[in-house]
This record gives C-alpha cells, sequence and structure tokens, in this order.
C-alpha cells in the first residue's frame, strides 16, 4: 500500500508512514459507514493516500491531514458511483438499510474525521464469517497491512490470501452484514470474538505456528496497535483492558526468548534485566483495571497470571501457588486443554515434577493436545527432572517431530544431545 512510504513531509516533523499509518483506518471506516461498500471505501482512500504522495512532500503534511484525505477520498468515490450508475444505485439500497441499522454518528464539527473503527472491528470479525477470515480481514482493513503482508502473516501463497479477503467481503456484501457497532444487549455476545481475533493475530506473532523465527515481532505489534484503540473505543470493556494487559505483559519477554544463534530461551533461562520495565508497568496497572469492578474475565486474569511471572525475581521467587488459584479460576471461564496443560507445569512448580506430571498424564488422551508440541516437551521436562531419561528423550523426540518453527527444534535437539540433567 501506499502508506508504506516513510519519508519526512514538512514541518511538522511527522513521517508519511506515521500519518497514513494513523489516519487509513479513520479514513476507510469513515467511508465505509458513508458509502456502505468495503471495496469502494478501501480503493478510494488507496487513491487519496496516493494522490497525498504527490502533493504532501513538496507542500508539507496539511494541518488537519485526515480531513484532507477524506475530501479526496470522498470526491473520488462520487466520481466513480457518477460513472457507474447500477453501482450506486445498489449501494443507495445498500446504504439506506445500514442508516436503519445504525444512526449516524455525532459530527466533530471541525472537520476532523469522526472515529468509525469500532463498527469495522464488528464487521470484520462478524461471526457469520469463518475464523480465518475473520482475522485476515481485520490486519488488512484496521491494521492496514497489504494483502501480501497478511498472507506472510497466515504462511499463504498472496493469491490465496487475495481469494481469502475477496471471499469475506463478498460474504459482507451478499449477507448484507451492516456496518455498525450492536447495541448494549449484543455487545457481550459479540464482543468476545473481536477479542479472539486480535489475540489470534497476536499469538501468531508471539508464538509462530511455522517457519525460521521463533516469532513474529511486527505481527505482535499490530495486534498492540489494534488493542490500543479497541481500549480508546471502549474504556469501559474491562476485557479489552485485560487483553491489552495481556499482550503488553507477553510481549515485554520478546528480545530475550531467542538466544545469539536463534535458539529458544526458555522463561527459566530469560535475562529478566533485559526485560521491558515500562511495557510491563503499563500491563501491570492494566490488570488492576481488568480485575476491578466485577467477575474477573478470561483475558483479566491470563494478564494476572503473566504479571506475575514478569514481576518475579526469578523463576525460584515466582508465586506459584497464587499462579495455580489463577488458574483454577481461568478453568472455570475459558476450559481448555492448554490451560490444563499451563496448569499442570504450574503445579509441578508448587508441588514437584511428580504432581505436575500425574496431571500431564491424565491429559495423554485429549484430542487436541495430540499435535501441540508443548504437551510432550512438558512431559521431557518433568521426566528429566524425576531421572526418568529415556521416557524423557522418547518425550523430546515426539516434542521434535510436531515442533513448527526452527528455534523450537534447535532447542528439542539440544535437550535430547545433553542427555541427562
Amino acid at each position: 500500500m501506499a502508506g508504506r512510504a516513510g519519508a519526512p513531509a514538512g514541518a511538522s516533523g511527522l513521517t508519511l508512514e506515521a500519518v497514513f499509518r494513523e489516519e487509513r483506518g479513520l479514513l476507510l471506516a469513515a467511508l465505509v459507514r458513508r458509502f456502505g461498500d468495503l471495496d469502494l471505501a478501501e480503493e478510494v482512500t488507496s487513491e487519496a493516500i496516493e494522490a497525498a504522495l504527490v502533493h504532501w512532500p513538496a507542500e508539507g503534511v496539511p494541518p488537519k491531514p485526515g480531513a484532507w484525505l477524506m475530501t479526496t477520498a470522498r470526491r473520488k468515490a462520487v466520481d466513480r458511483l457518477r460513472r457507474d450508475q447500477a453501482y450506486a444505485a445498489r449501494l443507495a439500497v445498500l446504504q439506506v438499510e445500514a442508516d436503519r441499522a445504525a444512526p449516524a454518528p455525532p459530527s466533530s464539527g471541525d472537520g476532523d474525521l469522526p472515529d468509525e473503527r469500532l463498527q469495522l472491528f464488528f464487521t470484520c470479525a462478524h461471526p457469520a464469517l469463518p475464523a480465518e477470515d475473520r482475522a485476515a480481514l481485520t490486519l488488512r482493513c484496521l491494521a492496514g497491512l497489504t494483502t501480501p503482508e497478511v498472507a506472510r502473516a497466515f504462511l499463504v501463497p498472496s493469491a490465496t490470501m487475495g481469494k481469502r479477503i475477496v471471499r469475506a467481503k463478498n460474504r459482507i456484501r451478499a449477507l448484507r452484514i451492516p456496518f455498525r457497532v450492536p447495541d448494549a444487549a449484543e455487545l457481550p455476545g459479540r464482543l468476545p470474538g473481536v477479542l479472539q481475533v486480535v489475540y489470534s493475530i497476536f499469538t501468531e506473532g508471539y508464538a509462530a505456528s511455522s517457519g525460521p523465527d521463533l516469532q513474529r515481532p511486527a505481527l505482535a505489534e499490530e495486534a498492540i496497535r489494534l488493542a490500543r484503540i479497541l481500549r480508546r473505543l471502549l474504556p469501559g470493556e474491562r476485557e479489552v483492558a485485560g487483553l491489552l494487559a495481556l499482550m503488553l505483559l507477553i510481549h515485554a519477554r520478546r528480545d530475550t526468548r531467542t538466544g545469539p544463534d536463534g535458539d529458544l530461551v526458555l522463561l527459566d533461562d530469560q535475562d529478566r534485566t533485559r526485560w521491558d520495565r515500562p511495557m510491563i508497568e503499563e500491563g501491570a496497572a492494566l490488570v488492576v483495571t481488568a480485575l476491578t469492578g466485577g467477575p474477573p474475565g478470561r483475558y483479566g486474569v491470563q494478564a494476572a497470571i503473566a504479571a506475575l511471572h514478569d514481576e518475579a525475581p526469578d523463576v525460584a521467587g515466582t508465586d506459584w501457588p497464587q499462579i495455580v488459584a489463577l488458574y483454577d479460576v481461568l478453568r472455570g471461564l475459558a476450559p481448555s486443554p492448554v490451560v490444563e496443560l499451563n496448569r499442570a507445569v504450574a503445579v509441578a512448580m508448587r508441588d514437584g515434577p511428580e504432581a505436575g506430571l500425574a496431571l500431564l498424564e491424565g491429559l495423554a488422551g485429549e484430542p487436541r493436545l495430540r499435535e501441540y508440541s508443548p504437551f510432550p516437551a512438558a512431559r521431557g521436562d518433568l521426566l528429566s527432572r524425576l531421572g526418568r531419561f529415556e521416557e524423557a528423550a522418547e518425550a523430546y523426540r515426539e516434542a521434535l517431530s510436531l515442533a513448527g518453527t526452527e528455534p523450537e527444534r534447535l532447542h528439542l535437539r539440544g535437550r535430547l544431545a545433553s542427555g541427562p540433567r
């Protein structure tokens, strides 16, 4: 996309990239609200940015760049609709339906763009869309990634991702999914889907499913940026605060999760002095917000667990009893085999490897853990601590066969090569 340019833009000190990055989502959402068509909005947004790339380097960034872009994009949209009367007629029907579904937002009154990105969040994450399409569309429309960039994030060919995004847009059009924020009665049922999309983007950035690298920091940072937008738009939603806290507290360790050779570095061995302390402080403050004022949510509880890890001086000094207690709460809020696996590891730290291993053995028949490499890797670690080295080696070999990234494989090969520990 044109907005990836980074040349200086006038006396304001802003770069074109910074301006486009901030304004693109606002502009796209406002145009979708105005014209009711995502394709048209994307096309004229790109054209407006291309026009800015011609004018702004010479003339400087205007005082209200969003208003400049909106005026340009709206003019291009109107010109296009005038040239295609059938298209205009179809949009008119969609717009009437959209106007009935949601009242127009209040005007800012000063030419600035109203922030309508929340409507776009709920449209991109609509439950009528397949889960993989929701994440792709969110990255394309709200994070502003190009189709090839989204394809790289999901490790699929660009053509495949292009078809997926087109399919999602066509489904929105065919089902006449309205561009609106759910009302108060719908919001509790719809917000978790939006949060899950953002978290799935972060998870792929924090722990890549496959490829040469353990992490994709740029993808994790896009997810954090999306969560910050949600936090501004929904300041009263504690689970939004919890999700942002969780991602900040995990991402604070990003620089210590791999060694100089790219090998995976476990939490036990990470240099905690290199963790991002301002990010941890911000995340810890958001945990308090997430857990105050009502029953806890899944992201708030996970964030509290992450905060206990980040605030501990070392592994031995970690409050493992409190972490186990929080996992007990989490398994009631969001039960899953992965939660049980993580709880078992925490129990092993609190009560010893034999207690943790007994819990892991109870999960051995869980289908969703059969292809999940951290499960046999955890078994291998506990078996090794118990001196059962042949069984540990077998577990490590199983984990190695399932590992998706090269750093994970390097780490597991090292465990196998080191023999008894």
